[in-house]
């Protein structure tokens, strides 16, 4: 690999200030947020719909502006990030790997990573590129900021339906990570199991990528055959 592209939310970034946040400005146990995002989650559906259960009629990018003007807009330090961040990106860094941060995200969660002076050669947000995964187009961009063939260009997230199939689509290699609520629930999946070029617990495991060629599964028709195109994007996970 040439490239390894990585997503921010729960991939580098913990999602618990975040909904920590979203259940103080609501006025709800933190518990009790987690719990529908949670619910959410297994059901296949945007965990963002867990806020719209408390508050049916609520504009979620209302909401974010509202809290933002009160003064409660978005956080990011240090102990926001996972632990084996920095020591991952820098033996990928060391190794000669080109290093990108491109996920979802606002323009100012991009202003709160490039502050974080991460070892990575480009940090950006969907807000800043103005398209959100899985949109197609983000992955575009993606193929364009690698600097490397997409078969070179490694995208690494924990979602399923907003990083994996999408960015196998647009013909990356692609590496499954069980982190967070959707890494986790979602794992072991056939259809993300199928989906995926490499499967890995923890960022420092991508290190040992760099050489690796894929152990592609086999497809549908158990002919295991190499090559000819890559699993469809599945449809278990609604809306996504």
């Amino acid at each position: 690999m040439e490239t390894i592209v990585l997503g921010i939310g729960e991939t580098l970034v913990r999602d618990d200030r975040h909904w920590a946040s979203w259940a103080n400005w609501l006025g709800v146990p933190a518990h009790t947020l987690s719990a529908l995002v949670g619910a959410a989650v297994a059901q296949g559906r945007d965990a963002t719909d867990a806020l719209r259960v408390l508050r049916p009629d609520m504009d979620v990018d209302e909401a974010y502006l509202a809290r933002a003007a009160a003064g409660r807009g978005e956080h990011l330090d240090e102990s926001d990030l996972y632990p084996d961040v920095r020591p991952a990106l820098a033996e990928l860094r060391a190794a000669g790997v080109r290093v990108v941060v491109a996920g979802n995200g606002t323009v100012r969660a991009g202003e709160l990573l490039r502050a974080l002076d991460l070892p990575a050669d480009l940090v950006v947000t969907s807000d800043e590129w103005g398209v959100r995964k899985p949109d197609p187009a983000f992955f575009a961009r993606v193929v364009e900021v690698a600097e490397a063939e997409p078969s070179a260009t490694l995208y690494v997230g924990d979602h399923p339906a907003e990083d994996l199939f999408p960015a196998a689509a647009a013909g990356l290699r692609t590496a499954h990570l069980r982190r967070g609520a959707y890494g986790h629930w979602w794992a072991e999946h056939p259809d993300v199991v199928g989906a995926a070029d490499f499967r890995v617990n923890a960022l420092t495991e991508l290190v040992g990528l760099v050489g690796a060629q894929p152990a592609r599964p086999a497809f549908e028709d158990g002919s295991g055959a190499v090559g000819g195109g890559r699993p469809a994007r599945v449809s278990y996970l609604r809306g996504l």
